[in-house]
């Protein structure tokens, strides 16, 4: 789970988009997404009336009614759920499986604490639960992605994020769960760690180490500190323990030729500072279309930097072995691909059903192809580096392709809750 509070040397090519924190261009080159002649994507903006109010005081959420499809627009239909319009996998049981989650998590004591928090009017666990109850009856009584579409806008409403524009612009980027080889025991290959959380990190004065204080410049001198004794296991990159920080989990083949994985424990009080803006301010990268591949492609041609701006992030975060087990989210549910999406949980509702719609990249005849989709999502997750009304990062999945797919997902869209617009009376 990214909950990162409380996101020659041989480099990973597949590296997530988290790093980053800086916006995308907003226009869409709609041909290029396969989205028909005609059809406006500014209509998926919040709503004319709705923009001409006060901005300063509009909420995070705001009521719309759902977006009417032009006809033959795959885009504008989460047609995923069913395999249509070229879609290869139906993932219906997969929608079905993270929305059960959901519903577990919204019966919790903790979701009812955490709802108590919130302050978006209308939208309290009650009606989330009842929503999500609702579209999952749906989902199983609905044939096509047209006919759930139509069903949702007679019972539902959208509740529309503001953005960071106040005109529904939302900053899409996406992560993944990394896949790497590691041993359980240093070897002269094998010999950078991750830590354990340290059983005595609350009596830790505060400020807490940096980075830098922790483990040294070269990611090697835990050993003479704080962290001693406190490995988990090594790997043979300098970068994989880093990323597994930002992402908060990975699966792990280990050198035995057994596997297991590992998950976030805790991290150190210090804020998150993305490499990519790192970067950017030290003058190694221009400010505008830096992607993953670029910043690999700056490490791979100097690799002595690593040792300079990696350390640059102060925040430090520690692992458990969770052996096979998912990677978990925020609500303590397990995440799945496609279907998990991250956002400020002091804003969004926690565990709630949402659509997004924003291009991203995905895998035809062997290249990466970006394409503007619509996806009913779960709201289980949150990060580091996501704040505010304007960011969610999309959960893709394990392995090499997810995480080449993250590492280029940098794009604009719109965030939506539908709920449902009149609910079951609340038993006495």
């Amino acid at each position: 789970m990214r909950k990162i509070f409380q996101t020659t040397v041989s480099l990973p090519f597949f590296l997530t988009i988290f790093f980053l924190e800086i916006p995308s261009t907003k226009n869409i080159d709609t041909n290029q997404y396969r989205v028909p002649a005609g059809c406006e994507t500014s209509k998926w903006d919040l709503p004319p009336d709705v923009k001409a109010e006060n901005s300063s005081k509009l909420p995070t959420l705001v009521k719309r009614f759902a977006i009417s499809c032009c006809q033959k627009d795959p885009s504008c239909l989460d047609e995923r759920i069913f395999g249509g319009e070229g879609e290869e996998v139906a993932d219906k049981q997969q929608l079905l499986k993270a929305i059960d989650e959901s519903l577990k998590f919204l019966k919790t004591r903790r979701a009812a604490i955490a709802y108590q928090k919130h302050k978006n009017p209308g939208i309290t666990r009650y009606r989330v639960y009842h929503s999500l109850k609702r579209f999952r009856e749906l989902l199983l009584s609905t044939n096509s992605a047209q006919e759930l579409h139509q069903a949702i806008a007679k019972e539902f409403i959208y509740y529309q994020s503001t953005g960071r524009d106040n005109q529904g612009t939302v900053l899409f980027t996406a992560y993944y769960e990394p896949l790497y080889v590691a041993s359980r025991k240093p070897t002269p290959e094998f010999k950078y760690p991750v830590y354990r959380l340290p059983p005595d990190l609350a009596s830790w004065s505060k400020p807490h180490p940096t980075r830098l204080e922790l483990e040294g410049a070269d990611g090697l001198q835990a050993s003479q500190g704080k962290l001693k004794g406190l490995e988990l296991f090594w790997l043979r990159d300098r970068f994989e323990p880093y990323i597994i920080q930002i992402q908060g989990s990975a699966r792990l083949k280990l050198t035995d030729g057994t596997e297991t994985s590992i998950g976030y424990a805790g991290n150190t009080a210090h804020n998150y500072k993305s490499l990519g803006r790192t970067l950017i301010e030290a003058g190694k990268l221009p400010e505008k279309g830096v992607t993953m591949p670029k910043i690999f492609e700056y490490f791979h041609k100097y690799p002595q930097d690593l040792d300079i701006y990696l350390p640059k992030n102060n925040s430090f975060v520690f692992f458990k072995e969770t052996h096979g087990e998912p990677a978990y989210g925020y609500v303590g549910v397990p995440l799945t691909p496609e279907r998990s999406i991250a956002t400020d949980k002091s804003l969004m509702p926690p565990g709630a059903l949402a659509l997004i719609r924003a291009p991203f990249p995905f895998v035809e005849n062997g290249k990466l192809e970006n394409r503007i989709v619509s996806r009913f999502v779960l709201d289980q997750d949150t990060g580091g580096a996501i704040k505010g009304p304007g960011r969610v990062d999309y959960y893709l999945g394990t392995g090499d392709i997810a995480g080449s797919r993250a590492g280029v997902t940098v794009s604009d869209g719109q965030l939506f809750y539908p709920l449902l617009k009149s609910l079951p009376p609340v038993k006495p």
